[in-house]
């Protein structure tokens, strides 16, 4: 009998410690969230998550020496292969932005849109064309004195 108190008395009192666990969470997560802070908190919190998303999809990977083929082969077919993966694992602009990168590379840019073109879904392409767009724009403000980008060309005639 004096084992049947004890667990009796050890189930009771597990079961006060864990409301009065409970009933101490939802206190201070209401305090938490009435402070007049919180609120201000939290959406700098998702503006600061938001610019990292944008800046981190903007920027592109570094292209290898242009002067050793060999490099230039590997990084072609890594970043095909990783813009395969990300556009069938659903992440369309990482995707596109890897296989920007590999048309920047190739050496026959225009051979390559075309099996592109024929391969890729008709929206898939277009914000390709899109992002070699904007990378030829980005590569003629930097470098002002030179001509037009080769690659933004090669991608205009294709369009027309």
């Amino acid at each position: 009998m004096n084992l049947d108190i004890s667990r009796t008395t050890l189930g009771i009192a597990a079961g006060i410690a864990g409301t009065i666990f409970l009933s101490y969470c939802i206190y201070f997560d209401k305090k938490r969230r009435s402070d007049p802070e919180y609120k201000k908190k939290i959406r700098e919190r998702r503006r600061r998550t938001r610019q990292r998303k944008i800046g981190n999809s903007g920027s592109r990977t570094e292209l290898p020496n242009l002067n050793d083929h060999e490099a230039v082969q590997r990084f072609f077919l890594q970043e095909i292969q990783a813009g395969e993966a990300l556009i069938s694992s659903g992440d369309i602009e990482q995707g596109v932005t890897h296989l920007a990168n590999a048309v920047v590379v190739c050496g026959q840019p225009t051979q390559l849109l075309q099996v592109l073109q024929q391969t890729l879904p008709s929206q898939v392409f277009t914000l390709l064309i899109q992002r070699m767009r904007e990378y030829g724009n980005k590569a003629a403000a930097a470098e002002e004195s030179a001509p037009r980008n080769i690659i933004t060309e090669d991608i205009d005639d294709d369009l027309e």
